[in-house]
């Protein structure tokens, strides 16, 4: 299976090479639905309980590099190909904007299935050389396509930031991966469960913390986030989408992967990741709302979801080391399922914040409004996806937050004052977060969809062409599928967070979970069909009624006015003002000057508070550092040369020293 995706995945990229840069695309999407096809068949199958082992000799470099496909692969591989899937349907048409004008096409694309192949890699390979070598080509292609416009400075400069990032999160993997392997000979990663077993459990917590800290900087917990929003609001529309729905779950699947591994005590771990989820969740929302870039406000709330994921992981983890079967199982089960919601909810986001982008060419919420009139299928797109992001019945995003709350609950009712105290602030904590991702989201749909035009565009406005819709309706169908059925998706995730709980519990969390989403899906349907009864009953009764349009009243205006609005950032002052002293806002407005001032422009600027104490502020000692040997770089050739010969000379004078060094010690040792 492996050999034969690799052998696929460098046929399509040699074909892109060779052709027409318009064709590319079509041949990215063919890579992409073979490669998909094959691995999703091993993937169903192990989902199912049918898992997949396969023994590739990777020479003398490498040894054997076990191919293992196990419950949770199959699930991550199965979210990952769809994502990707809807990702090229769009992305090949988002490109055609950019034909014979960038010159990048044919890399970016043939990058795109590079990365593709990569992240099936990284779900079945359990080699550790091999897996860091995957892991970097996925970074490096990741990185090509995050940087497509990079004419641009301000994208350049992000892509350096995700690289280098990219890189810290490789160190930090390969010293606990080369760490395991020192010490075990081996390159296996079931090597890495009989060391943590044979060491004591304080070193086997400081290596799980080597690779939690790793994975998390892929995944974007705070304070390892910092990369996100930049490289998802700079990337192409369905680059950003892959990126957040399945990009950075590669750092979630790493983290499940250890816990597996890695024996440490459950409990420890698993308070330590809810606290750090809880933080991520609230603190990606709180400031995903003060944004004005549309695409920015949407990476933050990649952060904040990915609390939401951790926030189950953690509750997971709490319950085996409980010993609480239900706790286990809802904790795992909530955050796989929402690990395929957000992937579903999100990229559709990213992909309608493209659409808009390409539109009107600018991503300035404050510089929208009254979309809806001109692109309705978008705004209705967007709706349901901002409605499943924000928790609401009967979509998704509500029935994997739902698992996490049943968790949460049971795990309150523990006898631990302790546990029951997290689990109380953790329910305020989620909650919290929900309610506030729903004042994100009215004002996001607000200020870009409803009212008047804040702005004048040259180009005309027009509704996206069906096939750049078509991946959209694709997504919007599972996700209804996934809020109105809960209980067939459910049914499908008691292998993969049965990998978790085994030995813990014969079924019956699985079965009372699904017994309780069937009165979910019930009153779902209802609610629908009240809707529809209303609906059909409003047309029967107007239906002779004759419609007349006039001018809104407006309180004494004749006409409406634009300026009249709400701004996003007047939308949400009062919760601006609540939060101010967790976040920067950088304030820039004009003087009133004289009695008949002229316009008077005001901006809000917000700045991530954690970026600046983790990353600013250490750059800012390091570059004063640095500034008392800058005198050495003073551009004369004579100073360079003389650096060499000094070089030169330290090196073969410890070279000497070395060589008498030992000529003295064999003489002792002879003495």
């Amino acid at each position: 299976m492996s050999i034969c995706i690799v052998l696929i995945t460098i046929l399509f990229v040699l074909l892109i090479s060779f052709s027409k840069e318009a064709w590319s695309g079509n041949i990215a999407l063919g890579a992409v639905l073979v490669n998909t096809g094959i691995s999703s068949w091993v993937a169903v199958n192990a989902v199912i309980g049918h898992s997949y082992l396969e023994i590739i000799n990777g020479g003398p470099v490498f040894g054997d590099i076990p191919i293992r496909v196990d419950a949770l692969s199959g699930w991550f591989i199965l979210m990952m190909n769809f994502t990707v899937l809807t990702g090229i349907l769009y992305g090949r048409r988002y490109m055609k904007l950019y034909e014979n004008k960038s010159g990048m096409i044919s890399l970016h694309f043939a990058c795109y299935i590079i990365n593709h192949t990569s992240m099936i890699g990284i779900f079945i390979v359990q080699n550790s050389l091999a897996f860091l070598y995957i892991w970097e080509i996925m970074a490096l292609s990741s990185f090509i396509m995050v940087i497509f416009e990079y004419k641009k400075p301000e994208t350049l400069k992000a892509g350096l930031n995700f690289l280098i990032q990219s890189h810290i999160c490789i160190l930090l993997l390969t010293i606990g991966l080369i760490w395991v392997s020192s010490h075990t000979d081996s390159y296996d990663f079931n090597s890495i469960s009989t060391y943590s077993a044979s060491v004591s459990p304080a070193i086997s917590l400081i290596l799980y913390l080597y690779f939690f800290i790793g994975f998390a900087i892929k995944a974007g917990f705070v304070p390892f986030h910092t990369w996100l929003p930049y490289a998802h609001s700079i990337a192409p529309a369905h680059v950003s989408g892959v990126m957040s729905g399945v990009m950075i779950k590669l750092g979630i699947f790493g983290i499940l992967r250890m816990l597996l591994l890695v024996n440490q005590n459950y409990l420890i771990i698993g308070y330590i990741i809810l606290i750090v989820s809880l933080i991520s969740g609230v603190y990606g929302v709180a400031l995903a709302i003060v944004q004005h870039n549309l695409k920015k406000l949407l990476a933050y709330h990649s952060i904040e979801n990915i609390g939401i994921i951790g926030i189950g992981i953690g509750i997971g983890a709490i319950g085996i080391g409980t010993k609480n079967p239900f706790l286990a199982f809802a904790g795992f089960a909530g955050s796989l399922l929402h690990t395929l919601n957000h992937s579903l909810f999100k990229s559709l986001l990213f992909y309608e914040a493209g659409t808009i982008y390409q539109t009107i060419h600018t991503l300035n919420i404050d510089s929208m409004g009254g979309l809806i009139k001109k692109m309705p299928q978008t705004a209705i797109l967007f709706i349901i996806a901002a409605m499943a992001i924000c928790g609401l019945p009967p979509f998704n995003g509500f029935i994997s937050e739902f698992l996490i709350y049943l968790g949460l609950f049971d795990g309150v009712h523990s006898g631990s004052l302790s546990i029951t105290t997290i689990f109380i602030l953790s329910i305020a904590g989620l909650a919290l977060i929900g309610g506030l991702a729903l004042l994100c989201f009215t004002k996001a749909f607000g200020i870009i969809f409803l009212g008047q035009a804040r702005s004048h565009f040259d180009n005309e406005i027009n509704e996206s062409e069906p096939s750049k819709l078509f991946p959209g309706y694709l997504i919007v169908f599972f996700i209804l599928i996934i809020g109105l059925f809960p209980q067939w998706t459910m049914r499908l995730l008691i292998n993969p967070a049965g990998v978790f709980t085994s030995g813990m519990t014969d079924g019956f969390p699985a079965l009372k979970i699904i017994s309780n989403l069937q009165s979910i899906s019930l009153v779902a349907w209802v609610f629908l069909l009240a809707i529809a009864s209303i609906w059909t009953i409003k047309r029967f009764a107007l239906r002779n009624k004759r419609m007349v349009i006039a001018p809104t009243w407006s309180c004494g205006y004749s006409e409406a006015n634009s300026k009249m609005q709400y701004t996003a950032s007047s939308y949400v002052r009062s919760y601006r003002k609540l939060i101010g002293p967790f976040l920067i806002m950088n304030k820039k407005e004009g003087e009133i000057k004289g009695v008949f001032s002229s316009p008077i422009h005001s901006q809000t600027h917000p700045y991530d508070k954690v970026e600046a104490i983790f990353i600013d502020f250490p750059l800012k000692i390091m570059n004063k550092m640095m500034a008392r040997v800058r005198f050495i770089q003073n551009g004369n050739m004579r100073h360079y040369i003389l650096y060499g010969v000094i070089f030169i000379t330290i090196i073969v004078f410890i070279s000497l020293l070395s060589g008498v060094a030992a000529y003295l010690f064999n003489l002792i040792k002879q003495m």
